[in-house]
């Protein structure tokens, strides 16, 4: 079994930055995907940024420019950095894993963005 664990989530003005951090950990071997989700109130789960283990990236494209997704392959970890948050980024962050034809994920992180 995997498991992934949030942390970084929190309340931030408009236009400030948060990171969130996702650690896996238990059975692994090779992390094909690493990512994350965002789901607000009353929206579907859609993705925000992924990386894969050969570093290729995917955004969605209202955070592109303003999130940053990183990994470190050797300790199954993976972040993102966001800058110049909006209202609208206000949601539930998961942290999501593909590996071995399976998806994990984490419970989530709650990110609120207020003035």
């Amino acid at each position: 079994q995997v498991q992934l664990v949030e942390s970084g989530g929190g309340l931030v003005q408009p236009g400030g930055s948060l990171r969130l951090s996702c650690a896996a950990s238990g059975s692994i071997t090779s992390i094909y995907r690493m990512g994350w989700y965002r789901q607000a109130p009353g929206k579907q789960r859609e993705l925000i940024a992924t990386l894969t283990i050969t570093g290729r990236t995917n955004y969605v494209d209202s955070v592109k420019g303003r999130f940053t997704i990183s990994r470190d392959n050797a300790e199954n970890t993976v972040d993102l950095q966001m800058n110049s948050l909006k209202p609208e980024d206000a949601a539930v962050y998961y942290c999501n894993a593909e590996l071995g034809g399976k998806d994990y994920w984490g419970k989530g992180t709650l990110v609120t963005v207020s003035s």
